[in-house]
């Protein structure tokens, strides 16, 4: 057992020196001045009706989670914005909250 575990630890932990993949955030302000700024604004901080995206009101794993949500159905309020999330790959997602991380 001793023979196996070592090489699987090794393995496993060779994953941890591997660096994400970074997102990139001109491309989601791209992608942000296609979708987003008609409702949230240039600035991401929205109005009354569309809310705050920037990095002060939501984290950018929070942003994730709501378009993902957006994109299976799980929400469902805002039928505007479901369309606009369904046309997002899971890149330009992450790109796009790359953005509004910048943004504050």
């Amino acid at each position: 057992m001793k023979f196996v575990a070592l090489p699987m630890f090794l393995a496993v932990s060779s994953l941890a020196c591997v660096p994400a993949v970074a997102a990139d955030v001109a491309a989601g302000k791209a992608k942000a001045e296609e979708y987003c700024v008609d409702c949230h604004g240039d600035d991401g901080k929205g109005d009354d009706e569309s809310p705050d995206i920037t990095a002060g009101k939501l984290s950018t794993k929070e942003f994730v989670v709501a378009m993902q949500e957006y994109q299976s159905g799980k929400r469902t309020k805002d039928a505007k914005m479901a369309k606009a999330a369904k046309k997002l790959s899971a890149d330009d997602v992450a790109n796009v909250a790359a953005y509004y991380a910048t943004l504050k």
